[in-house]
């Protein structure tokens, strides 16, 4: 791996940026310190700065030495998770049920790494606009930040990010085009029966049979409903009902989300969910309160951007680390909003070495490696230099 020799010098300090970004997490919306931090140390560079875009965004421009009219978006989020931290080093978590579970410390420092060496070369043709999003973890940042105006007020002819990944060795990068993320959809569904005396059930109208048989069919939507060649993930985290062992419940919520990778697996599951949990529902007389939600489109590269970036990538990383063959991946990203207006793509870099174990995101252990700090960075900067190296 070589990293740019000038990325590689401030290292240190970049560790430094990311421990004190992990120690001090801030979940969507709420990332006013961290907003704040970046703004700061992009306008100590000389870069021009806009806070505030979609809330707590914040927007960076460097122009390059050379004229030129094509510009160029990189994207890093900001936000942390509400969950508490079983970390015990140094940097861990300060605030309680905060914490960096998902890297997004990482990414803001690599994004902030990159534009310090470009503000410092400028060796490029045109405009690299630095989004620093806040709110990517459920809340759709990206989407607000489009809503308050992004891409009028900073158009990218293309658009770049990238997210570490614990389970692949230390540098490898992950590239290719097409479908990579996966359609995100979330779901609250309330049964409302009839409570009273476990004694006497026949006095109520227990929701508790309904919700187990709508449970059992939900799943069945995929194994038997769904063609086995499609990919759809469909996952019940919150089963909620009663308070008492001898009281029949009023009501049951059941909470989840559903994954897919094609449009049109997305609206069958959509129509199927809706069919199957009105009709258990009307065949038990209990009432349905259900809000069905659309979030994050499949993330999806186009072909010339994802191997613009695999070209970068491999500038640094070197031949051995490139990956074009990952299957797509059920998780979701927000980054899929840029996507659908600007071309562009979305890089994976493993970050696994033997001291830093394959610890998931979203786990209480979780924690972004620091060695990935300049390769990240430089894979950024050499992808400006690349698309941009020529007026």
């Amino acid at each position: 791996m070589q990293p740019i020799p000038r990325i590689a010098e401030f290292h240190a300090e970049m560790t430094e940026w990311r421990r004190d970004f992990h120690a001090h997490p801030e979940i969507g919306f709420e990332e006013v310190r961290t907003s704040g931090i970046v703004a700061e140390k992009l306008e100590s560079w000389g870069i021009e700065v806009e806070r505030g875009l979609g809330r707590t965004g914040v927007v960076g421009v460097i122009r390059g030495k050379r004229p030129g009219n094509r510009t160029l978006g990189l994207r890093a989020d900001m936000d942390a998770l509400p969950m508490p931290e079983l970390n015990e080093f140094a940097h861990r978590s300060t605030i309680p049920n905060r914490m960096h579970a998902c890297g997004h410390d990482g990414h803001t420092t690599m994004l902030l790494g990159a534009a310090r060496y470009l503000a410092e070369t400028r060796n490029f043709s045109g405009t690299v606009h630095l989004i620093f999003q806040p709110a990517e973890e459920g809340l759709t940042g990206a989407a607000e930040m489009l809503r308050d105006g992004l891409f009028e007020k900073y158009p990218c002819d293309q658009v770049y990010g990238i997210h570490n990944a614990y389970d692949l060795p230390l540098g490898t990068a992950a590239i290719r085009p097409g479908t990579v993320l996966a359609a995100v959809d979330y779901f609250d569904l309330t049964l409302t029966g009839r409570s009273c005396h476990a004694a006497q059930p026949h006095r109520g109208l227990d929701p508790l049979p309904c919700a187990v048989q709508i449970y059992t069919a939900l799943q069945n939507l995929v194994s038997r409903r769904m063609d086995p060649h499609e990919t759809v993930v469909l996952s019940i985290g919150q089963f909620q009902a009663g308070t008492s062992q001898i009281v029949i419940p009023e009501t049951v919520l059941m909470r989840g989300t559903i994954r897919t990778l094609k449009p049109a697996t997305r609206r069958a599951m959509d129509e199927l969910f809706h069919q199957t949990v009105h009709g258990i529902a009307a065949a038990h007389g209990v009432e349905v309160s259900l809000d069905y939600r659309r979030s994050y489109p499949p993330t999806i590269n186009t072909v010339e951007e994802a191997s613009a970036f695999e070209a970068a990538a491999r500038d640094v990383v070197g031949e051995d680390l490139i990956m074009t063959n990952l299957p797509s991946l059920t998780a979701g990203e927000d980054f899929a909003y840029y996507l659908e207006k600007a071309p562009g793509a979305f890089m994976l870099l493993g970050q696994m070495t033997p001291e830093h174990g394959n610890v998931p995101v979203h786990h209480g252990r979780y924690d972004f490696n620091d060695a990935l700090l300049p390769i990240g960075a430089s894979c950024f900067a050499r992808l400006v230099e690349q698309q941009l190296g020529h007026g």
